[in-house]
């Protein structure tokens, strides 16, 4: 068996796209810095074995999303900022649990942490090419069953 990484990555890409906020949306994390508008990222952060969800033949994996929302921070009215990106956010939360097995492609997206980090979101703020971003970064954790057989 195999990771399908092409197909979730796709998933979560398209949910950002379909959410009508975001001016582009990248599959990758962007070494310059993001255009005018609501941008978002997508990449994998980490990889490992899902421990409670693996079997004796297989082991499933969880795989760890970042999805990173920028905005530029030199934008009138600034009190409109985080407004808007929870906006976003908060469609982006209810496309993950609303396509809770992103197209089938997944077991789930672990909500509640069934693996260890539950989806969340951090706020911060990203110094890149000498421009200030407000930036919400988003952790999605994605268990896939039976990724790699067990042989002995």
């Amino acid at each position: 068996m195999a990771l399908d990484i092409d197909s979730i990555l796709d998933r979560i890409v398209s949910h950002a796209l379909g959410s009508g906020f975001f001016e582009q949306v990248n599959g990758h994390e962007p070494e310059n810095a993001p255009g005018a508008g609501l941008t978002a990222a997508v990449w994998v952060d980490h990889v490992q074995p899902a421990l409670s969800s693996s079997g004796l033949n297989s082991s499933s994996a969880l795989l760890v999303f970042n999805v990173r929302l920028f905005t530029r921070m030199r934008q009138e009215p600034q009190d409109g900022i985080d407004p808007t990106l929870m906006k976003a956010l908060d469609v982006l939360f209810t496309a993950y649990a609303g396509d809770f097995e992103l197209g089938g492609d997944a077991r789930m997206v672990d909500l509640r942490g069934a693996e260890g980090a539950p989806l969340s979101a951090r706020a911060g703020y990203l110094n890149q090419d000498q421009q200030l971003f407000r930036v919400f970064t988003i952790t999605l954790p994605v268990i896939i069953n039976d990724a790699w057989d067990e042989v002995a």
